[in-house]
């Protein structure tokens, strides 16, 4: 799928199949976004993760994140999180402590850290 800003494509959503894997099960799924002469969308990823983990809700075209309007359209969220680098680390700490990998934010004196990028 093409990712477009108006008229002008800017990217491609691209889905990626694992089909032979010595340490996981096979056959698992990622989508995520390439931006042309920028690489794999960070903000995108954000976004995606959460809607899914219902930190960030999308109300037809619009995207909320804690009582802020992020976007309309996710070209526009992902700018606004680009834009307000603050917002974007807090909600990638909620979505790893959702998940429960990096730093433990509830453990007091959790030194150990796994690095996840997105």
């Amino acid at each position: 799928e093409t990712l477009k800003d108006g008229t002008e494509a800017v990217g491609n959503r691209t889905r990626a199949k694992i089909v032979k894997n010595k340490v996981s099960p096979p056959f698992k799924q990622a989508e995520f976004d390439i931006l042309y002469g920028q690489g794999i969308s960070r903000e995108g990823g954000l976004i995606d993760m959460g809607v899914d983990h219902g930190f960030v809700r999308k109300a037809g075209a619009w995207y909320t994140y804690d009582g802020d309007q992020l976007g309309q359209g996710k070209e526009n969220a992902r700018q606004f999180l680009k834009d307000n680098p603050d917002l974007a680390d807090e909600l990638e700490r909620k979505i790893k402590d959702k998940l429960g990998v990096g730093r433990r934010t509830e453990e007091p004196g959790a030194d150990t850290e796994v690095p996840v990028e997105f």
